[in-house]
């Protein structure tokens, strides 16, 4: 987390930062909870994948999944990369940030025929397909068009992510993608179909992953299958690797984007393919925190440290027991004992917990925490649960800050809905 460093440049005890800017003034500027995010951060993370990637000349087309702030795409945008979605909303934030159309990846496996309607429009550069009802359904809606929808099949390899279970999406009983045996008849059906230009094969196991190991099992079947298919006579020209590359969350290492290359050109860059990767959480999760207060700590059998941040604005610890470091924002002193503690939201759930038997100086009420590598997966799944107020995002960039969305006010929350005609 080297863009969020203790420093007593702004005088008194050294105190975290974002950038040079002290996340205790966005605190007092914005409030908390608060998510905040290193430009500079997600800046020298996509230049890293981009200087991996240059001699394959790979596309990065950034996973707008794991953050889908208009800014944070914007900063990507601005930066080089294409966009790959998973929804007509994302794709429309794709374009609203300045991604060029021609650049989107559509994936997901439930795309509807009104959204492929709208990206057939829009010009967009492909859609992953990943079953053959889909595969006749976009045919159906492009042919009505007059035109030939761009289109990789996603194979499902049968390989295991070594991850969550529930990020976990390249196994035969996965919902995602192509079973691999059906690829090569389905890749020559849809070559002929009117509304369908065959561009390549696509692939993506899951995310989180932190070890080389199976994305080479993957890749492997993959240039398997690109030989086969082209033995075949079927042209085969791109290939889209997916992302999946993990982050350190616990004391993992994952492999660096020049390791991940290095694997890529071993065993795909022989195939003369025009190459697509697709990283999300590796580009925007050790970019962001989430800044929160502390509201009481409670002594019964534990020691509770209730914070005003919860489940519905970080849901990942409830959702896949993930772990998240916590900092203070205050550095505390060598001689603060480490106190055992579950630290919690004020949500009325027992699973509203950020960390259980965490170790660490015991903080008072008013104390500041920041919980960290919390830029991918973080705002863009929370949601109003208990009544509570989305959480605003702030981009920093140096010694600057812009609140880039704004917390909505009570009233903003309840103005979308009425009563039924009958309630009076």
């Amino acid at each position: 987390m080297d863009a969020f460093p203790y420093s007593a440049a702004h005088g008194g005890e050294p105190e975290l930062c974002v950038d040079a800017v002290p996340l205790s003034a966005i605190a007092e500027a914005v409030g908390t909870p608060v998510y905040c995010y290193s430009q500079t951060a997600m800046r020298e993370r996509y230049a890293s994948f981009a200087g991996a990637f240059a001699a394959l000349g790979a596309r990065i087309c950034f996973a707008v999944k794991a953050n889908a702030n208009l800014a944070v795409i914007r900063t990507f945008a601005d930066a080089g990369a294409s966009a790959d979605v998973v929804s007509e909303g994302e794709m429309r934030r794709a374009l609203a940030a300045g991604m060029t159309p021609e650049g989107i990846i559509f994936s997901g496996v439930g795309k509807s025929a009104d959204e492929m309607d709208v990206a057939l429009d829009a010009g967009i550069g492909q859609f992953n397909v990943e079953s053959e009802p889909e595969l006749q359904l976009l045919n159906m809606v492009a042919s009505s068009k007059g035109l030939r929808a761009p289109v990789a099949l996603r194979v499902n390899p049968d390989v295991a992510a070594d991850s969550h279970d529930k990020v976990s999406t390249g196994r035969k009983h996965d919902k995602f993608g192509i079973p691999f045996e059906r690829t090569g008849a389905l890749y020559g059906e849809a070559a002929s179909l009117p509304g369908i230009e065959m561009l390549g094969l696509a692939v993506h196991i899951g995310s989180q992953i932190v070890r080389l190991d199976p994305f080479e099992q993957a890749f492997a079947r993959i240039a398997e299958l690109v030989s086969q298919l082209r033995a075949e006579g079927q042209t085969v020209s791109r290939l889209d690797l997916g992302g999946g590359l993990g982050i350190a969350y616990d004391g993992e290492t994952p492999p660096t984007p020049a390791d991940y290359a290095a694997l890529v050109a071993r065993l795909i860059g022989g195939l003369d393919l025009e190459l697509a990767i697709e990283p999300g959480r590796a580009l925007v999760g050790p970019a962001g925190v989430l800044l929160t207060r502390v509201l009481y700590v409670k002594e019964t059998a534990k020691t509770f440290v209730i914070v005003d941040a919860a489940m519905n604005d970080l849901l990942r610890p409830t959702l896949y027991n993930a772990h998240h470091p916590v900092w203070p924002i205050r550095q505390p002193g060598l001689e603060a004992p480490a106190i055992t503690v579950d630290l919690v939201g004020p949500v009325c759930e027992s699973g509203d917990v950020f960390a259980q038997d965490r170790a660490m100086a015991l903080p008072a009420a008013g104390d500041l925490l920041a919980i960290g590598a919390a830029g991918a997966y973080g705002a863009v799944m929370a949601s109003s649960y208990n009544g509570r107020a989305l959480v605003p995002e702030v981009l920093v960039s140096g010694d600057r800050f812009s609140v880039v969305r704004t917390r909505p006010d009570f009233d903003a929350m309840i103005a979308g809905e009425t009563f039924a005609p009958w309630q009076g």
